[in-house]
C-alpha cells in the first residue's frame, strides 16, 4: 500500500476506540441559562465550587443570581488555591455533604476545574483520593454511590480542562501534582460564555492564553493516530494566531475573547492523547513553589521544542500553516512561537518568577515519573531532562 501523505499506514490500518467531549453551550450571555440548565438535569442543590481568588469577581454574584431566580437553592466552596492541593478537596467534600448537595458547578479557571472536578470524584463515596489516580485500576463505584453531576464553566481561555474528568491535586507530602481521574465522571454539560473572560487582565489573558496554546502543540505532538484530537490542536492553533494578540491587546474584543475561549476547549480535547515534557516540568514546579500554571509552561515551551521538534518534519509544517507562520522547519517555527512569547511579556527564565537553581535535581527527577513525561514524543534521560530543567530556570529562550 502507498504511503499517501506520509500517513503511518501502519497506524491507520490499527484498530482505534476513540471518544469524544461532552454537551457544550457556547455564546456571549449563556450563563443566564444556568436555571434552565439545572432543571434540565434536575439539579436542585448544586454546589458552586472556585478557587479564592475568583470567589468576589462578578461571575460568582451573577451565577448565583441567575440560579435564585429559577428558585434553586446553592452554595460557595472557595477553598481552592492555584493549585490545589488534597486537603481542599477533603474540605469541599466536607460541604458538600453537610449541605445535601446533590450537583457540583465548577466555575473560575483551571483550579477550579480541577477542583471541583475532585470533589466529585470522592464526595459520595469512601474511596481514598488517591485511589483515582491514572495509572491505577479505576475504582469501582458502588450503586447508589454515583458521581454527583457537574457543570463546568470556565472563566479563563486556557485551561481547557472543562471537557474532560482529569484533575491535577498536589500531595502534600510528596510535594508533587499527581493526575486523578475516573472514567464514569463526565461533566454533564460545559457552558463557554465569552462574556465571563472579558474582565479578565491582560497579564492573565496572556498566560492562560499560551496554556492553551501549549496544550494544542503538545497534544499534537504526541505520537499515535487520533484525528479527532490532531484536527482539534490544529484548529486551536489557528484560532490562537488570530486572536491571542487582540485579546490580550484589546481586552473588549468579546470577538478574539470568544475565539480563544474556543480554542482553549478544542486545547483541551486536543490533549485526551497526552501532553509531554513541558507539562512534566511545569507540573512539578508548580506543586512546590504555586507558580501559576499558564505561566510556567509558557516559559518552559520554547527549551523543550529545541529538544522535541528535530525529526518531526511533517508535523512542523502543519503547525506552522495553521498558525500562519513563514516558513516550514523547526527553526522557524521555534523563532515564531518565541516572538509570540515575547510579545505577550512572558518571561525568559523561571529564575524570573522565583525557582531556584538549586532545585533542578529535584524537579527533574519528579518530572520522569509525571503522566505526561510517558507521552512525550521524544524519549528524554534523566541527564536531558536535567539539562531541560536547568534552561528553562536561567534562560529557555
Amino acid at each position: 500500500m502507498p504511503n499517501l501523505f506520509n500517513m503511518n499506514t501502519s497506524e491507520i490500518l490499527e484498530p482505534q476506540d476513540w471518544g469524544f467531549p461532552v454537551p457544550i453551550s457556547y455564546g456571549p450571555g449563556r450563563i443566564s441559562e444556568i436555571g434552565k440548565n439545572c432543571g434540565e438535569l434536575n439539579i436542585k442543590k448544586p454546589l458552586i465550587v472556585t478557587d479564592r481568588g475568583s470567589k468576589d469577581l462578578p461571575f460568582i454574584k451573577s451565577i448565583q443570581n441567575f440560579l435564585e431566580k429559577s428558585n434553586i437553592q446553592s452554595d460557595l466552596y472557595f477553598e481552592i488555591s492555584p493549585n490545589p492541593k488534597e486537603d481542599e478537596i477533603t474540605g469541599g467534600c466536607n460541604v458538600f455533604k453537610e449541605g445535601n448537595h446533590d450537583a457540583i458547578i465548577a466555575i473560575g479557571g483551571g483550579s477550579a476545574m480541577d477542583g471541583g472536578k475532585a470533589i466529585c470524584l470522592t464526595a459520595n463515596n469512601d474511596i481514598p483520593l488517591w485511589d483515582f489516580e491514572w495509572e491505577l485500576t479505576p475504582a469501582k463505584i458502588k450503586e447508589g454511590n454515583e458521581f454527583p453531576k457537574l457543570i463546568t464553566i470556565p472563566t479563563t481561555a486556557g485551561t481547557g480542562a472543562e471537557t474532560e474528568s482529569t484533575a491535577m491535586i498536589t500531595h502534600i507530602e510528596k510535594g508533587m501534582k499527581l493526575c486523578i481521574m475516573h472514567p464514569d465522571l463526565k461533566p454533564s454539560l460545559t457552558i463557554l460564555d465569552p462574556e465571563l473572560t472579558v474582565g479578565l487582565p491582560a497579564h492573565l489573558t496572556a498566560w492562560t492564553g499560551a496554556d492553551a496554546m501549549i496544550h494544542s502543540i503538545e497534544g499534537y505532538c504526541v505520537p499515535g493516530f487520533h484525528p479527532l484530537c490532531d484536527g482539534a490542536a490544529l484548529e486551536s492553533l489557528s484560532l490562537i494566531s488570530k486572536s491571542l494578540y487582540l485579546a490580550v491587546e484589546e481586552p473588549d474584543n468579546l470577538a478574539a475573547r470568544g475565539a480563544m475561549l474556543v480554542a482553549s476547549c478544542l486545547g483541551g480535547i486536543s490533549f485526551i492523547k497526552g501532553l509531554g515534557i513541558v507539562h512534566a516540568i511545569a507540573h512539578m514546579v508548580g506543586a512546590e513553589y504555586d507558580t501559576h500554571h499558564g505561566l510556567t509552561n509558557a516559559i518552559i515551551l520554547p527549551a523543550v521544542l529545541r529538544f522535541n521538534l528535530p525529526g518531526m518534519d511533517e508535523k512542523v509544517k502543519r503547525m506552522n500553516e495553521a498558525m500562519q507562520f513563514e516558513g516550514n522547519s523547526a527553526e522557524s517555527f521555534i523563532s515564531n512561537i518565541e516572538k509570540l512569547l515575547d510579545r505577550i511579556n512572558i518571561p525568559k527564565g523561571l529564575a524570573e518568577i522565583g525557582v531556584p537553581e538549586d532545585c533542578a535535581e529535584r524537579i527533574a527527577k519528579k518530572s520522569m515519573v509525571d503522566t505526561a513525561f510517558g507521552t512525550n514524543p521524544r524519549n528524554a534521560s534523566y541527564d536531558e531532562m536535567l539539562e531541560l530543567v536547568r534552561t528553562s530556570i536561567t534562560q529557555a529562550r
